[in-house]
């Protein structure tokens, strides 16, 4: 019986900047996506039946249709009939490490590990472009985690423009496991506080992303200048998220205070918090000395570091 294992890896914003409001009810945005070395293991294998059924070792992960990774092999036997009847159904287990409603994309890089394996399960021999095509029907941060890497993100986040790869960035992670921050919750309260500010018409939109192209950040990543990337981290989410979730906050300023730490954000939406730090070492002294602090089970710290792909097989 045929099978794949994958692992997918998640992802932090370097940079999220909303533009303004898109017709479709969505937000116009101008984003830096990296991929970071923290992932799961997506194991696909073709079944005997034509069920599409879904396992994982985390409790707080369901495995019903709501699932995205169901919703990914659902898109997949919608779109490749023939495939579909010839091959069967998928059985498919997730093994997280990713944390759980973190901010991090761990529910879209699971589902763009199943576009992935589905297409190598099922010979269809997709390029990475009509993966994310696909993706792009699941979630804006699908076809991002398809190829992985650095890039930026445009639109509602589904158009994407490589960049050179920033690997090797040490990086502490930092999560309370109990505590989650809606996305839908925070992009609504940020237009109802600073919609006034928006641009509004198609042309400003579009000529803001495209300026972003040429902007500091960008510049910086293509230097391979970390003291720069770190001065130009940026995300509009924060105005939101931290003065509601003080947990969130309090995590910010204490890694903003540790020797060492060369930058500290929020990842997307949250609750998620990262630091860029000097190396590996100093990541799990960092780790230490946060997690001495706030001496809380709850709290999981991750030392870990950016990396040049995204989706790959076991």
């Amino acid at each position: 019986m045929r099978s794949y294992s994958l692992i997918a890896p998640a992802k932090i914003n370097l940079y999220l900047e909303i533009i303004g409001s898109r017709p479709d009810g969505y937000h116009e945005l101008a984003m830096i996506l990296q991929s970071i070395d923290l992932s799961d293991q997506i194991d696909i294998h073709a079944a005997s039946t034509e069920n599409i059924r879904v396992y994982c070792d985390h409790p707080q992960v369901p495995t019903d249709k709501t699932n995205l990774v169901y919703k990914a092999a659902a898109l997949m036997a919608e779109k490749f009939p023939d495939a579909y009847s010839n091959f069967g159904g998928v059985d498919i287990t997730v093994k997280k490490h990713i944390p759980v409603a973190a901010g991090l994309a761990g529910g879209s890089t699971n589902a763009a590990a199943v576009l992935v394996g589905m297409d190598l399960l099922w010979d269809l021999g997709l390029t990475q472009s009509e993966l994310e095509e696909l993706g792009a029907v699941l979630g804006s941060d699908v076809p991002f985690c398809i190829g992985g890497g650095t890039a930026i993100a445009t639109g509602r986040g589904e158009q994407l423009s490589p960049l050179q790869s920033l690997d090797n960035l040490h990086i502490v992670l930092a999560k309370y496991r109990s505590l989650e921050v809606s996305t839908p919750w925070a992009y609504k309260t940020y237009r109802q506080l600073f919609g006034v500010n928006y641009i509004q018409d198609s042309e400003g939109l579009a000529a803001r992303a495209t300026a972003f192209h040429s902007e500091a950040m960008v510049k910086a990543i293509s230097n391979k200048n970390t003291t720069k990337i770190v001065q130009e981290l940026h995300n509009d989410l924060e105005k939101v998220v931290l003065p509601a979730y003080p947990q969130v906050l309090q995590l910010r300023e204490l890694f903003a205070s540790q020797a060492g730490v060369l930058g500290t954000m929020m990842s997307g939406s949250g609750p998620s918090v990262f630091a860029i730090v000097e190396s590996q070492a100093q990541g799990e002294i960092v780790k230490q000395r946060v997690g001495e602090a706030i001496p809380d089970q709850d709290l999981e710290l991750f030392v870990t570091r950016t990396i040049k792909h995204g989706i790959t097989i076991a």
